[in-house]
């Protein structure tokens, strides 16, 4: 038997598109790295239009853009949940917040070089 809550309705998905919203909101007001990558992102952008990049130079720049936000936010996520589960110091939780970060700190690594390959040859 199918129960109330596992149904398909419309202003359930409304819902959870709201619930999306509710969190990237607080992402970009609570997160100060997200400010800091929405700045870089933009600047990006303005740079790209600056230079009338191609078609597949903005996916490039789009996709690494998102990856980096992508990444932000889980690590935002792990260190809000590690930090309800283990309210103490704990050298295995504090291991999982820094490989969190690392994860972001590949993606903004990946970003600034995709940057440098499709900005340097088109600035010198």
């Amino acid at each position: 038997m199918e129960n109330e809550k596992d149904k398909f309705t419309i202003t359930a998905r409304f819902k959870s598109f709201k619930y999306a919203f509710n969190g990237l909101r607080h992402f970009f007001i609570v997160e100060h790295n997200a400010r800091i990558h929405l700045v870089a992102a933009a600047f990006a952008i303005v740079i790209s239009f600056y230079l009338n990049i191609s078609t597949t130079e903005w996916i490039a720049i789009f996709t690494v853009v998102v990856i980096v936000f992508i990444a932000e936010i889980f690590n935002s996520c792990i260190e809000k949940l590690a930090d309800v589960v283990s309210p103490e110091i704990n050298s295995q939780i504090k291991l999982v917040k820094d490989m969190a970060a690392a994860a972001v700190l590949i993606a903004a690594i990946l970003a600034l070089a995709v940057g440098a390959i499709i900005f340097l040859p088109k600035l010198f």
